[in-house]
């Protein structure tokens, strides 16, 4: 990457779509947090916009390439991945999502073990410097996707809802 992620805000990461965030960005940015945590295990979903699919794969694809095990739980709201981390007891999770902004804008929201907010004065920060600076090394083996989305949404449906 090696320039400045302008996308990167106080508590998230939020940007234009083709202008300050893309897919090739999700990638470093993926990249960044599973090395910057050292994360093992990643459960990743992802909002309803026609553009989540392929950010969210790109986002899939840099933590397998750092060597993590991916947890998909597919089109799910940022409170259910949050609900997730801690569930599937993975040492992070990551929502690719753009909130409340406009249909052009796109972001990701991460949390680490036990669904807890990344600092945004340490971790963040570090995330978007080893983003910016590409400074995570080599791809590592062993990185897969599973698909926990029915497994998930019936976990959280016999939690949360009454039936």
């Amino acid at each position: 990457m090696s320039k400045p992620l302008t996308c990167f805000k106080a508590y998230d990461v939020r940007g234009e779509l083709n202008v300050n965030f893309d897919a090739g960005i999700c990638y470093w940015i993926g990249r960044a947090f599973a090395a910057t945590l050292k994360a093992k295990t990643v459960v990743v979903g992802r909002d309803a916009r026609a553009t989540s699919p392929e950010l969210a794969q790109s986002l899939i694809q840099e933590l397998m390439d750092d060597g993590a095990t991916v947890l998909d739980i597919g089109l799910a709201g940022t409170e259910e991945m949050y609900w997730a981390t801690s569930y599937f007891q993975a040492d992070g999770g990551i929502e690719k999502t753009a909130s409340h902004n406009p249909i052009n804008y796109s972001g990701i929201k991460m949390v680490k073990v036990g669904s807890k907010p990344l600092d945004p004065a340490t971790e963040l920060f570090a995330v978007q410097s080893c983003a910016e600076n590409n400074d995570f090394g080599p791809k590592k083996p062993g990185g897969h996707q599973v698909d926990r989305q029915l497994a998930a949404k019936q976990a959280y449906v016999k939690k949360f809802c009454l039936l």
